[in-house]
């Protein structure tokens, strides 16, 4: 087996545009009274800045004070160094990387960290690869004080930027660790994209975020570390976090913190807050949220109409946003009283988180009291907001509808209002959930007629629905086509799509194969890749191998081994019967602090052959597979668990493509509520994961690959 060690981290490639901002970045001491930050290994004076060139192509300057510094100010640069520093200021990077690479000796602490800013600000993907090299150099010679904050908050913004968040999250925790303060800009990119992240991204979004603020409140002069405190978008950034928690105490914590630090909540803040409305299932408070934006004379903008309908979209309330769509195209001002209409008509308000929401929206408390504001101006749908609504009749399973919108777009006037590419691919999601295949390559077809390329995202979902209907040699000539036809390299998701495709066709060599393409490629294994992996070794009774590459998964220090790794490796081994070793991995997971769930259904079977006499009545195959086919039927999905587990457990082989069939045509749509309210979440959550539990053992797609089978968003927003 061709299992290298995995490669150093390829960031994926940015946009070539740079900075945005070019901003100024404080090198500050702690206060004399602070013990939990570490005093910075060589001395140092205030501030270590960057002008601001008016030509982001112009020369900047980056003035560091060191210790090596003169009495005089003047710095011994030797005539190599020199050389350095003119290509720099000459803005000649190439060249100046060339002559660096030629060192046997480490340039002076300006030119460092000048050609390190220089590197990250390019924002590609070969110059954030130097970028890194450099930082690996100096930790490993331990001279990383040679770099100034300048530096390593650019090249924490690129990383952030190139999607490398771990990475990006390690630089700046090593400046905090170091007593130095990052540009606000620099740091609260970072969080930004740990808040839009999966598993414990908001989490550790959150953490950083007071880990900054924290520090930043022990000054007892502000001024010294204003370009540090958060501003509005850091705090956006944080909320956003604690949106996708769903935490809206810490959100109100948050919110009223935004005055202290001055701090004003614009459009963008009101948006998430509708966001957090939606996680937690208070449908009834979105009307406010719009009518609150109002009275603060906030402008609206068409993300906030946007973020409406996708909320109602999300709570399964199609006739309201139809009715918001409608009342667009009709040019009317009165959203806030059809909303209201909305919640008379649908009242189901949970009461949940009932005093933070008053005092997040005063104006929901004595509502029926006044007036539903209307909006300044009559505000035209977009392609956009039209692309929302019909991702609800495809998550509705109205494909006809969703064709109908299509056509009806193509007709519009507007120019806002014409298809793009995540109309197209909206319809092309809703054939390929349908099971159209054909229909869904001939809407592929018109976008190239029509001049509306496809991106990779169109071609990833193609792809997965040949591979859920068992077609891998259609799922290959499509990658030949993606590549030879379109150009468009397919990035870590087609692949862990084709490797998933290959598993569900028993053909675990295939996987490998395209796990080591993948790597070839040099692009970087997700955790999705890793487990996949492990899933074919593990469903073709080779538990070893699934080890090893639960191993390397291990030690590759982009990924974090979760649930759902170590639940794989346990069925690898009770598949064969193997319990004391699978024992052994459980163990291995309490230490790591996993907790065995449903997931581990096998290796409770497994227990339970080890532990119990042997069954003096062989079960019979045809009762056993009615039984199954009952219970599937009637969506008790743990009985049909153990089920096909005691059939498993002696040698009788479930009838997978019959159950497959019986879950698409009966439960496809079961639990397809992202809004749902939180008692109803409650009622259902045993089911649910039962039912997830089952469709892993399907090999249909599933929430413990939830982050993979949403293909980013289709409109490319975070």
């Amino acid at each position: 087996m061709n299992l290298n060690p995995p490669p150093p981290p390829s960031p994926l490639a940015s946009t070539s545009n740079p900075l945005s901002h070019s901003f100024t970045l404080h090198w500050v001491s702690a206060p004399p009274f602070s013990s939990s930050i570490s005093t910075p290994t060589r001395p140092f004076r205030l501030h270590a800045t960057a002008s601001t060139p008016a030509n982001p192509a112009a020369d900047f300057t980056l003035t560091t004070v060191t210790a090596a510094d003169d009495d005089d100010g003047d710095t011994a640069v030797s005539n190599e160094d020199q050389k350095l520093l003119t290509l720099l200021r000459q803005r000649k990077t190439e060249e100046a990387w060339m002559l660096y690479t030629q060192y046997s000796h480490l340039p002076n602490p300006t030119c460092l960290s000048r050609l390190l800013s220089q590197l990250s600000y390019q924002n590609t993907r070969t110059s954030l690869t130097r970028a890194q090299s450099i930082i690996t150099r100096l930790r490993n010679e331990r001279q990383l004080r040679h770099l100034d904050a300048n530096s390593l908050g650019l090249l924490a913004v690129a990383a952030a930027k190139a999607c490398q968040t771990r990475y990006a999250t390690s630089i700046v925790k090593s400046m905090l660790r170091s007593g130095f303060l990052p540009h606000v800009k620099a740091w609260s990119a970072v969080v930004s994209r740990l808040a839009a992240s999966g598993d414990d991204g908001p989490s550790e979004a959150l953490k950083l975020f007071y880990s900054v603020t924290r520090r930043v409140r022990r000054f007892a002069e502000p001024e010294l570390v204003a370009d540090s405190r958060p501003d509005t978008a850091a705090f956006n950034a944080a909320l956003n976090a604690c949106a996708n928690l769903g935490d809206s105490d810490r959100f109100l914590k948050l919110f009223d913190e935004m005055p202290e630090s001055g701090a004003e909540p614009d459009v963008l803040t009101y948006n998430v807050m509708i966001k957090l409305c939606a996680r937690v299932g208070r449908k009834d408070l979105l009307v406010f949220v719009l009518e609150r934006i109002l009275d603060q004379g906030i402008t609206v903008c068409m993300t906030t109409l946007n973020s409406l309908v996708a909320a109602y979209v999300g709570f399964g309330d199609l006739e309201t946003a139809e009715k918001m769509v409608q009342a667009m195209r009709e040019g009317r001002r009165d959203l806030c009283k059809i909303l209201r209409e909305a919640n008379l008509r649908n009242s189901n308000s949970s009461g949940r988180d009932g005093d933070v929401f008053e005092k997040l929206l005063p104006n929901s408390v004595a509502a029926s009291e006044c007036e539903p504001p209307l909006l300044p101006k009559a505000y035209t749908a977009n392609s956009r907001i039209y692309t929302t609504l019909m991702k609800g009749y495809m998550n509705a399973g109205r494909v006809i509808d969703t064709v109908r919108m299509l056509e009806a777009l193509r007709h519009q006037d507007d120019s806002s209002s014409q298809p793009d590419h995540v109309t197209y691919t909206t319809v092309v999601s809703a054939f390929v959930k349908a099971g159209s295949m054909d229909r869904a390559r001939r809407v592929l077809a018109e976008m190239t007629r029509v001049g509306v390329p496809a991106n990779r995202i169109t071609y990833n979902i193609l792809l997965k629905g040949y591979c859920q209907q068992l077609q891998i040699d259609q799922a290959k000539e499509l990658v030949r086509e993606m590549t030879e036809d379109a150009g468009i390299e397919p990035d870590v998701v087609s692949y862990n799509i084709l490797i998933d495709g290959c598993i569900q066709v028993d053909d675990s060599a295939g996987a490998l194969a395209f796990f080591n393409e993948m790597r070839a490629k040099g692009i970087a294994p997700t955790k999705i890749s890793y487990t996949t992996l492990m899933k074919a070794f593990a469903l073709s009774g080779q538990p070893k191998l699934a080890n090893k590459v639960f191993d390397e998964m291990l030690n590759d220090p982009r990924v974090k081994a979760d649930l759902v790794a170590w639940n794989m490796l346990v069925e690898g081994y009770c598949r064969l019967g193997l319990v004391e070793e699978s024992k052994k991995i459980i163990q291995r997971m309490k230490e790591h602090g996993f907790h065995p769930d449903v997931a581990t259904y096998a290796k409770k079977e497994g227990e339970k052959s080890d532990d119990s006499d042997p069954p003096t009545l062989k079960p019979d195959e045809g009762l056993l597979d009615t039984l199954a086919d009952i219970c599937v039927r009637a969506a008790f999905f743990k009985k049909a668990l153990e089920i096909v587990a005691c059939m498993e457990e002696n040698g009788i082989p479930p009838n997978k493509t019959k159950f497959t069939k019986i879950y698409v045509e009966m439960h496809s749509r079961m639990f397809t509520s992202k809004h749902a309210s939180q008692a109803r979440q409650d009622r259902r959550r045993e089911r649910k994961r039962a039912a997830e539990a089952f469709k892993f053992w399907l090999g249909l797609p599933n929430s413990y690959y939830g982050s993979e089978w949403r293909l980013g968003s289709l409109d490319g927003d975070n």
